[in-house]
């Protein structure tokens, strides 16, 4: 089947008839006639850059009237019909009003244009283009240091995703500007925003520590997600995805335009279902997203609200390395609602008082509501685990039953961000913001159904944790000119206050209340050696506090630490019409770095602990080239090496069962080692084709390099590497007064590749003998699949 879909995908979309070209040249200018360059300039389906004099020349153009469009950050956009035999050069003239850019919500937490740091942004165009229903991490994929994979593995349900070798934990999240990470496990999780790239007008992604920003430290990176642009026309869109296991997305958006020149309103509803590679890993995925907003010349006022809710089939248990031959879509989980359950509903309201032309007051106010559960059947429980005597049954005492359990999450998180920007004078702008929130929620479990009840009854609490985390920060921005270079400096003050109180689901007193004072500040300078091309090098320091699992995981002897970084970047960038390149060079060097071990608890969840010294250091491309204007290559690269100084791995003592024996645990030293899920080499490529300007045929390519489970760097405890290939067509057209048709085949694995993303390793020392007992589980990721959809928007 396929095959014949791809067969007639091509067949259809290269059956059009080629005709002659013409050529556009767009001259873009501000409203004091001076070029902007870096405008996006939309024509025909092709997306251009101004160049340093504002110029974006279109060749091989189709004699025939057509939209152009140009954004620039700051500016109105621009549209116009234009006839290329009648207007082969265009002069346009952007006006100031940041009304119209939705820029203002995150422009005090991201990375200018030349900053001197790096970053990768992603803008709607490209979102478009890869957004089939896959998590946000799968279209972040072709970005630098990025490796991605699914639990279900097809990219829908529970996804994960490293930067540099650090998880979502390590990953600061911000929706414009609002923190996303969870107070408690620091980690992002987009399975509760399914859909949530169909209202993203672009993702900036920096790595490293990056500039000062709202939530959880960023360690690894930051991804700072922008909501939908204000459009001035009215328009709605129907977009729908069909695909392999059973894979389906459906969305309906719609947007009222600019009303009497002040109001606006989004609406947007979408499901996702998927039945998942993995045996029973099935996603059932509803979302949607509401905006309404007052648009003044001194004032704007935008509310949101948007929700997710997932129901997912556990697939976190992976598979056993021994059935990896036999049986790699193996789900060891029989039980019919052995599921995860959450709605996560968010509100946030935006006020922006343009007091100047060099002064804007940002505010925003922001509330969170999640409550969901995960269910699971487990068979020969010990009554005493959950607080109960044993059951007389027949006379007999009974200790151990079957049964049925949930465990609860239930949360609140509420707080405000802020920022003025003020531009001082032409050479300097200074930047002050911060952020106060609250996290309060409630961990507990129940027992739904046992075999022997004991003195159970609906609704009884086993047991029941409450937390409450108070997290503030500070920070002022300063950048100003000094002829060719550009200096910045970055300074935030962060306090942390956390405690949580009562027996966690193991039983055990789990009391802790820690607070923290953080400092972190940043410099760094980009010097211009032509407009076109700079140089920069920037240092910045972090701290970083435990999450939640550390503190449960950890023996009340060794409480976990706040981690610190240094980190260096140096880079190089050049942008121009041909080619758009960065290379950058990075070291960040850690004290207590909190690592993986490679175990997994209970419920999927990475165990972590304090390394004294470990470091990061590597080198990253990121380049694109326009060959010719029908061919464009764009490439990216990660070498590294990470490594942990003088590393003590502790070995428990295990019997026939492979049970901990309680003997003092063993001691392994090693000098120098590679940390656990931290990829030598990272590499993609992508390949694109437009024989015609509607028609575009795509090859994307990953290499990720080998990956420890765990931190000994032993290679029968890794993750082999692997090379992956995705082959997407894609044909816009116009038919019956419809706006925009756009249909897009993605062909993922088209080489089929049998691998595996992500995984975890788990042993000890054998009582008997003394060797050594482990184990290895992993994830394994779909073979060739694919994933077709057709989205009809109407203007």
């Amino acid at each position: 089947m396929l095959k014949q879909v791809t067969t007639t995908f091509v067949a259809l979309l290269l059956g059009f008839s080629s005709f002659a070209q013409q050529r556009v040249t767009v001259h873009v200018f501000d409203n004091n006639h001076a070029p902007l360059q870096g405008a996006t300039v939309l024509y025909q389906g092709q997306t251009k850059s101004t160049d340093q004099k504002g110029t974006a020349i279109f060749e091989n153009i189709a004699p025939q009237p057509s939209d152009l469009s140009i954004r620039y950050v700051g500016y109105g956009r621009y549209s116009k019909r234009v006839d290329p035999i009648q207007q082969p050069i265009i002069n346009a003239y952007l006006h100031s009003d940041s009304r119209l850019t939705g820029e203002v919500f995150v422009m005090a937490t991201r990375a200018a244009d030349n900053s001197a740091t790096t970053f990768k942004n992603i803008a709607k165009d490209e979102l478009q283009r890869t957004n089939l229903g896959q998590d946000i991490p799968y279209l972040l994929d072709q970005t630098p240091s990025v490796v991605v994979g699914s639990d279900a593995g097809a990219g829908i349900g529970y996804t994960n995703m490293t930067i540099r070798g650090s998880n979502n934990q390590r990953i600061n999240v911000t929706l414009n500007g609002i923190p996303l990470n969870d107070a408690e496990s620091m980690g992002s999780f987009f399975v509760n925003l399914p859909d949530f790239a169909s209202s993203t007008q672009s993702i900036q992604v920096q790595r490293g520590i990056g500039t000062s920003t709202n939530g959880a430290g960023a360690f690894g990176a930051s991804l700072n997600i922008q909501t939908d642009a204000l459009e001035t026309a009215p328009y709605a869109e129907i977009n729908n995805t069909f695909g392999s296991y059973n894979t389906w997305k459906n969305t309906i958006k719609a947007g009222s335009g600019l009303i009497n020149d002040r109001y606006a309103f989004n609406a947007r509803l979408s499901r996702i279902a998927s039945d998942g590679y993995i045996d029973r890993a099935t996603s059932d995925l509803q979302s949607f997203y509401v905006d309404g907003g007052y648009y003044g010349k001194k004032h704007h006022l935008k509310a949101t609200i948007f929700s997710g809710k997932e129901k997912t089939y556990q697939a976190w248990d992976g598979v056993p390395e021994d059935m990896l031959e036999t049986n790699r879509r193996y789900n060891g989980f029989t039980y019919d609602n052995q599921t995860d359950n959450y709605t996560q509903t968010h509100h946030h309201l935006h006020y922006n008082y343009f007091a100047s032309e060099n002064t804007t007051l940002n505010v925003a106010l922001h509330y969170t509501r999640g409550k969901g559960y995960y269910e699971e059947y487990k068979e020969a429980q010990e009554l005493n685990s959950y607080n109960l005597p044993p059951a007389s049954i027949g006379g007999a005492m009974v200790e151990k039953t079957d049964l049925v359990r949930r465990r609860w999450l239930d949360n609140y998180f509420y707080g405000t961000v802020f920022s003025l920007n003020h531009k001082l004078n032409e050479n300097q702008n200074l930047t002050l913001g911060g952020a106060a929130n609250q996290y309060r929620g409630d961990h507990y479990g129940e027992i739904i159904w046992a075999q022997y009840a004991s003195t159970s009854r609906l609704g009884d609490k086993y047991y029941f944790n409450d937390a409450e985390k108070n997290d503030a920060n500070i920070y002022g921005k300063w950048d100003g000119k000094f002829g060719a270079a550009h200096v910045y400096a970055d300074l935030q003050y962060r306090f942390v206050d956390y405690t949580f109180e009562g027996y966690n689901h193991n039983q055990q007193l789990a009391d802790i209340n820690v607070k923290h004072h953080f400092f972190n500040p940043k410099i760094g300078t980009t010097y211009f050696l032509s407009p076109a091309a700079n140089i920069y090098a920037s240092y910045a320091f972090a701290n970083k506090e435990p999450v939640r699992d550390d503190y449960v995981e950890s023996s009340a002897n060794a409480r976990p630490k706040p981690e610190k970084m240094h980190d260096i970047e140096v880079g190089y960038r050049l942008r121009n019409q041909q080619v758009n390149l960065g290379v950058n060079a990075y070291g960040m060097f850690y004290k207590d770095q909190l690592i993986r071990t490679g175990e997994i608890n209970d419920v999927g969840a990475v165990i972590r602990e304090n390394v004294p010294d470990s470091y990061r250091i590597g080198l990253e491309l990121d380049g694109a080239w326009q060959v010719t204007q029908q061919f464009n290559w764009r490439a990216t690269a990660g070498l590294s090496q990470n490594k942990i100084k003088n590393y003590t791995e502790f070995l428990s003592i295990l019997d026939e069962n492979w049970e901990d024996t309680g003997a003092p645990q063993v001691e392994r030293l090693y000098k120098s080692t590679t940390i656990s899920f931290s990829p030598a080499v990272v590499l993609s490529n992508e390949l694109s084709y437009s024989p015609i300007n509607a028609f575009t045929l795509s090859l994307a390519s990953k290499y990720v390099s080998r990956q420890f489970l765990d931190n000994t760097q032993a290679k029968d405890r890794s993750i082999d590497a692997f090379f992956i290939n995705n082959l997407r067509m894609r044909y816009n057209f116009t038919i019956w007064g419809i706006k925009n048709i756009d249909a897009n085949l993605a062909i993922n694995n088209i080489f089929n590749e049998k691998y595996e993303s992500n995984g975890y390793s788990y042993g000890g020392i054998s009582e008997s003998d003394g060797s050594l007992l482990f184990g290895n589980v992993y994830y394994p990721q779909a073979e060739t699949n694919f994933l077709l959809g057709l989205n009809i928007r109407f203007n």
